[in-house]
């Protein structure tokens, strides 16, 4: 196990069907409802994403999935993690952050990258909950969380064949410098968007996350980052 594993525990995920494990049933019920009754903001663009992603939960959670038991595995970043929960319970959020803290020692906090930026490795990571790894199985959607500390640069990048969102649970911020988002706001990339994150100067950031795809794209999404470019004079 990583560094940090006394953040996240050493048990491993449950196994069996997801009926058997009612704190994931719950969590994605938290997601379901997100992707319901959020608002697309008069997007028909991302009314449709919402769709997508609510159609794909809503037939994976009907065929009670097996389980993946996953060990738990924590990051530098998940230091972080109580103090997001405690802000994501305070707001617009609340009901996804506390479901979110009920299953905090079973996630499996990972990077996705081959090689990973050294300053980046102490200031960021995801874990996944839904997906073709587990620890509920579907291969036609992800979803998942990704949590960054104060003042943090996410470098430009994208993904091929991969459609995604981020919803705020807790922390300020913002994607390419156009705006600042707060908890209970969505955004999406289309396929091959790039995009940066920043996050504020003095709490942590949580996100959660939907990817929707082909099942081949979702089984190797191929994260890579942007290569860095030549600022103009």
């Amino acid at each position: 196990m990583d560094q940090g594993a006394s953040e996240t525990g050493t048990a491993a995920g449950h196994a069996g069907r997801l009926k058997d494990d009612p704190d994931m049933f719950y969590l994605l019920r938290e997601f379901e409802t997100l992707y319901r009754h959020g608002s697309d903001g008069g997007s028909r663009t991302i009314r449709a994403h919402r769709r997508r992603v609510r159609e794909a939960l809503s037939a994976a959670i009907a065929s009670d999935p097996a389980m993946i038991a996953r060990a738990a595995a924590a990051k530098p970043i998940t230091g972080h993690l109580s103090r997001a929960l405690d802000l994501g319970e305070r707001g617009a959020m609340a009901a996804m952050a506390r479901a979110l803290r009920a299953v905090r020692t079973r996630l499996t906090w990972e990077y996705g990258y081959e090689r990973m930026p050294a300053a980046l490795a102490r200031k960021y990571a995801y874990c996944e909950v839904v997906g073709p790894r587990g620890p509920v199985t579907c291969d036609s959607l992800i979803l998942g969380f990704v949590l960054f500390a104060p003042d943090t640069t996410y470098p430009q990048h994208s993904h091929h064949d991969i459609e995604e969102s981020y919803v705020s649970v807790a922390g300020a911020w913002s994607e390419n410098d156009a705006a600042v988002y707060a908890p209970g706001s969505l955004i999406l990339n289309r396929s091959d968007e790039e995009h940066r994150i920043t996050t504020g100067p003095v709490d942590p950031c949580l996100l959660a996350y939907a990817w929707t795809g082909t099942a081949a794209a979702l089984a190797e999404p191929g994260m890579k980052l942007s290569p860095a470019r030549r600022r103009r004079g």
